[in-house]
């Protein structure tokens, strides 16, 4: 299981380092103005109904029931009900992208009804999600690939595909002066990376012998118990975006340059969400599947406290990041070009404010598998509802004093709450949190932490007076210096503290069969 984890989190990082490249150009082509506002609005739309529809709802109903379906009855069985699936798929999102295309203004005037007072703004948006919404189509087959590749161990190509988009993006936008303005070619490469996505999971599938076909849609036992699952799913992820459509909302009506600012510290506080979070909850989620399957449930248990305790181990140093040089970090990897020091300043503000936060999100997927391998889709669903009414109502309580940091404040606060009730919800429904090592081996995680936060807080003077008479790449040679010292004295933390217990499963060698009580 480590070594998956690893290889989706190194594949992920590649993915968010291209990611960052995309970020950069995109910074200095399109700035933090107007038309950057439209195009994050256009961006945005398609990958809300995306999360709804995609990945959070498909997976948390696909993997389980594909997993057990593989379990019990083989291949082929699998593969049948995949197929049912894809047919239907694609029945629902023809509709909904017919839909998204014709009524495309009442979309953006209902989404950011604080471009209605900006007409050309507002016209620039509905063109380019008229571009970019085909997106939503493309991706939804590319995530059914992925969860039948993941559900049969295979995670090496469904990670990378993610890679495409920023690459497609780059080249359009260093194309910008052959469309007709510098939005149009980011969504245009937007929708090039869907076409490349599928392209690429439907070669890797057929390859590995689960390639997929239309097949008639039936009712049976698997697929009603997929779209059982499904409901309360897709139920819950609307939750969460939600919240995200109450971000796009709220920041049209601030002053322009909010909505490009929570966009960039978005982007740094998802990359330990994605390439740690995400990466357990991929792995975790077919591991734990197939462990109950298999009457496994104290190997289950263990699979996630030692998930938790990975991504805890990966994502201390961001959160420490975040909340100790936010500043440093935006305007070493932004501020240039168009992007000038005060949109890096209004960035790592609401960079810092979402690191209140990145701990809970981090490890959210590992709390919420227990649930989604059982087929239980209702109770992460009251969890997150209930997270999100309270981070809606603070969004609008701090946007008037905040601005854009409230809304990552409340978005933080949100991300605990859901945690908080996952938790409670598992331990009155008599499920495991976790093993008996869990929680002491988490304690000497955070003192591993408290040593990083110490070390970045006295090298970043150092290095600001070591740099201090540098012209040129000042601040990312500060930037290096401080990740390096605090790198060194993590590390060396972790060693002391941790030890063989943290290294054992990334040294020890892959077994054909997962052993029934993995230890760390």
């Amino acid at each position: 299981m480590f070594r998956s984890i690893l290889s989706v989190g190194g594949l992920t990082l590649l993915s968010r380092l291209a990611g960052f490249v995309r970020d950069v150009v995109m910074a200095a082509v399109l700035g933090a103005g107007p038309v950057a506002d439209a195009f994050l609005i256009a961006f945005r739309l398609p990958n809300h109904f995306r999360a709804i529809f995609a990945e959070g709802a498909f997976n948390a109903a696909f993997v389980p029931t594909y997993a057990r379906l593989k379990e019990q009855g083989g291949v082929p069985a699998a593969r049948a009900f995949a197929d049912e699936i894809l047919t239907a798929m694609a029945l629902v999102h023809g509709v909904l992208l017919a839909l998204a295309l014709a009524f495309t203004p009442q979309f953006i005037g209902l989404l950011a009804p604080g471009l209605s007072d900006d007409p050309e703004r507002f016209a620039l948006a509905v063109t380019l999600t008229r571009i970019t919404f085909p997106y939503l189509a493309l991706i939804s087959v590319a995530t059914l690939i992925s969860g039948a590749l993941n559900a049969s161990d295979r995670f090496a190509m469904a990670a990378a595909s993610p890679i495409l988009l920023n690459v497609c993006m780059i080249g359009t936008l260093l194309c910008a002066a052959a469309f007709p303005t510098a939005g149009h070619a980011a969504a245009w490469g937007v929708l090039i990376s869907g076409v490349a996505q599928v392209i690429l999971l439907l070669w890797d599938s057929e390859r590995s012998g689960i390639g997929l076909r239309f097949g008639r849609p039936r009712l049976d036992p698997g697929t009603r118990r997929f779209l059982k699952a499904l409901g309360p799913a897709i139920i819950g992820s609307a939750g969460v975006q939600i919240a995200l459509f109450a971000d796009t909302i709220i920041a049209t009506f601030l002053p322009a340059g909010a909505l490009s600012a929570l966009y960039y510290a978005d982007r740094i506080n998802q990359l330990p969400i994605g390439v740690v979070g995400i990466a357990v909850g991929t792995v975790l989620l077919p591991e734990m599947s197939r462990r109950l399957a298999a009457g496994d449930d104290a190997g289950a248990a263990q699979a996630q406290a030692r998930a938790v305790e990975f991504a805890v181990l990966l994502a201390a140093p961001f959160v420490v990041a975040s909340l100790l040089i936010p500043e440093l970090t935006m305007r070493a990897l932004f501020a240039r070009g168009a992007f000038t020091a005060a949109d890096a300043a209004a960035a790592a503000a609401t960079l810092q404010a979402y690191g209140i936060g990145l701990f809970a999100f981090v490890v959210l997927r590992a709390f919420i598998a227990p649930f989604h391998a059982r087929s239980d889709t209702t109770t992460p669903m009251i969890a997150s509802l209930s997270a999100v009414a309270v981070n809606v109502a603070l969004k609008f309580a701090l946007m008037g004093t905040l601005a854009q940091v409230g809304l990552a404040l409340a978005t933080a606060i949100g991300g605990w709450i859901n945690l908080g009730l996952l938790i409670l919800f598992a331990y009155r429904k008599g499920l495991p949190l976790g093993d008996s090592l869990l929680a002491g081996r988490l304690v000497r995680l955070l003192a591993c932490a408290l040593a990083l936060a110490a070390t970045l807080w006295v090298a970043d003077p150092v290095a600001r007076a070591l740099a201090a008479h540098l012209a040129f790449g000042r601040e990312e040679i500060i930037l290096a210096l401080v990740v390096g010292a605090g790198g060194i004295v993590y590390l060396i933390a972790v060693a002391a503290l941790l030890g063989r217990s943290v290294l054992a499963p990334l040294l020890r060698r892959r077994s054909p069969k997962p052993p029934a009580a993995p230890t760390i």
